[in-house]
């Protein structure tokens, strides 16, 4: 409601399924009231019972709201019901529409709510007679804000049980990816296994390799013309001596012995290792299958 200077303009919406609201209005002036934009059809209410003429104008002024008002929140209730009825969860571009539609609703009756109590003061001394007809006034306002109450009621807990269902797919994507990094940890564990009996491997054979090279480069450094001086007795003991001494040095540290003796340990963890361990093209992994993702669409 817009006032100045003793001139009151009343305005309210008619909405319509399809399209922008229609305006309409009451023009107070001087005592007088005229309607501003289209006028209002007729209703039961001021027809059911005589009126003067600026109260029947009102009257059906608000009636052709409350209808309106009416016709909105039926058609979100065959929508909720729809929605209601569905054996999945609800879409959420339903439900934002939904709420939007709520809202403007709301809003609208609200504004409504506000012109009926203004009504039951000094605006309401315009309309001779409009004492009686307050109450089934106020009763359709207070229906209407009851039921679009409900109504937003009914979506939130539809958004509630969106939520729930979303929560839910996070929560099971989550343990996947649980399970998924354990997985890899173990193939870590595995990979590592593998590497460590490699190394052992490699660490026997190198072993070997500088036991034996020390008597074979002796032996190459005797065998050149250059070394023919030395007698066959002496080169003979030097080799003896150079490929006996390194044995004993190497292959009797505590640390080599145990390095040894656990060698059957190590091919046996390293072979476990490798069978664990799968071997994966690139490209496979690159483009997982469908029933191998983590995170799912949602519906």
């Amino acid at each position: 409601m817009l006032e100045a200077r003793g001139v009151a303009l009343l305005t309210l919406a008619v909405l319509h399924p399809r399209g922008p609201p229609t305006w309409q209005g009451l023009l107070l002036r001087g005592g007088s009231v005229a309607p501003v934009g289209s006028r209002p059809s007729g209703s039961l209410l001021s027809e059911s019972a005589p009126l003067a003429a600026p109260t029947a104008l009102l009257v059906d002024f608000v009636q052709a709201a409350v209808r309106s008002y009416a016709e909105g929140i039926e058609e979100v209730g065959g929508r909720l019901d729809a929605l209601e009825a569905r054996s999945d969860a609800a879409p959420l571009g339903d439900l934002s529409e939904l709420q939007r539609s709520l809202a403007t609703l709301r809003k609208h009756i609200a504004r409504l709510s506000l012109l009926v109590d203004e009504l039951d003061g000094p605006i309401g001394t315009s309309f001779p007679g409009l004492a009686g007809e307050l109450p089934p006034l106020r009763a359709e306002v207070a229906h209407l804000e009851s039921f679009s109450m409900g109504q937003s009621q009914t979506v939130r807990d539809l958004v509630a049980l969106r939520n729930a269902i979303e929560s839910n797919r996070l929560a099971e994507a989550a343990n996947e990816l649980g399970r998924v990094s354990n997985r890899i940890a173990a193939l870590a564990n595995n990979s590592n296994v593998r590497m460590l009996g490699i190394a052992y491997l490699a660490f026997v054979l190198a072993l070997v390799s500088a036991v034996v090279l020390i008597p074979n480069t002796a032996a190459t450094i005797l065998g050149m013309p250059s070394a023919g001086w030395v007698p066959g007795l002496w080169v003979d003991l030097i080799l003896v001596v150079l490929a006996v001494v390194p044995i004993v040095v190497v292959f009797s540290r505590p640390w080599v012995l145990r390095l040894l003796h656990g060698a059957r340990e190590y091919e046996t963890r390293s072979a476990e290792g490798m069978a664990d361990l799968p071997e994966v093209a690139p490209s496979a992994a690159a483009r997982p299958a469908a029933g191998e993702r983590i995170i799912r669409d949602p519906p």
